[in-house]
């Protein structure tokens, strides 16, 4: 079942589109500010983006519209953190986050609301769940790995072209390299700036920037610098395990929300 959505012209003859639904913006400004705070600080968090503005609107437009304040939000991040990156873990990473964006781009026209939704809440909560059920990390580290970072980094690309949420591969991969989290957190930022920048050429080529979507985009735009700035500052001074807690509580409501809505919707086909 795709959801309505109210739009507003322009003036009388104008072509630019934005959604003026109440419900939209009040999910859509929590969530672009979450994104935020994730580009400049908690890596993770961004994830919540998309199920929460899925709320409101098709889960496929939600991308579209998302896609350009991710890429302002980008120029931030990387202005911050440009000095921080683990080159080796980038050179293992963004060869399969290529392939990954190659496959969503070809099977996008077999993706529908309903499979999007499911996709995105079976995301938030398999993480969520990956996040409070796993066991103790053992003291030694591991390394970059060409093999390991492919195989993340595809699913990282291909979550990240259907739904923006590619953090959670990418954790999985990083996270047992107990980095620190500067490190960490400048190597999410030149990642995702290359995967969502490359993102740009098929969603232009697939027609997801509608007026509508690109209209609503700019009324968001001005929460991207914001979003950024409040997840710099937090980095610096929140300590992350108390910030999370809440967040993943959050994320997975609205994961076995997203998750139901959407194995409803193949169930009524049926």
């Amino acid at each position: 079942m795709a959801f309505p959505v109210a739009a507003k012209t322009f003036g009388n003859n104008a072509s630019m589109n934005f959604v003026t639904d109440p419900f939209f913006y009040a999910v859509a400004i929590p969530a672009i500010l979450m994104i935020g705070i994730s580009k400049g600080g908690f890596a993770g968090l961004g994830v919540l983006g998309v199920p929460l503005i899925t709320l409101a609107v098709p889960a496929l437009q939600a991308a579209a519209i998302i896609l350009p304040i991710l890429c302002i939000m980008d120029v931030f991040s990387l202005i911050a953190y440009r000095r921080h990156v683990h080159w080796k873990n980038y050179i293992c990473l963004i060869p399969g986050a290529l392939a990954g964006i190659l496959f969503g781009t070809l099977m996008f026209s077999s993706l529908n609301d309903d499979m999007v939704r499911s996709i995105v809440g079976a995301v938030a909560v398999i993480f969520t769940l990956n996040y409070w059920l796993k066991p103790k990390m053992p003291n030694e580290r591991t390394g970059p790995s060409f093999v390991k970072g492919s195989f993340w980094g595809t699913l990282s690309g291909f979550t990240s072209f259907i739904a923006h949420a590619g953090g959670p591969p990418l954790q999985f991969y990083m996270l047992p390299q107990k980095l620190d989290k500067t490190i960490f957190m400048g190597t999410f930022v030149w990642f995702f700036f290359t995967v969502n920048y490359v993102k740009l050429i098929p969603y232009t080529y697939l027609g997801q920037f509608s007026a509508e979507n690109l209209g609503t985009s700019l009324v968001l735009i001005p929460l991207a610098p914001l979003g950024v700035w409040l997840g710099i500052k937090a980095h610096k001074i929140i300590p992350e395990e108390k910030f999370y807690r809440l967040t993943y509580i959050l994320l997975f409501v609205t994961g076995i929300k997203l998750l139901g809505d959407g194995l409803n919707g193949y169930l009524n086909i049926f």
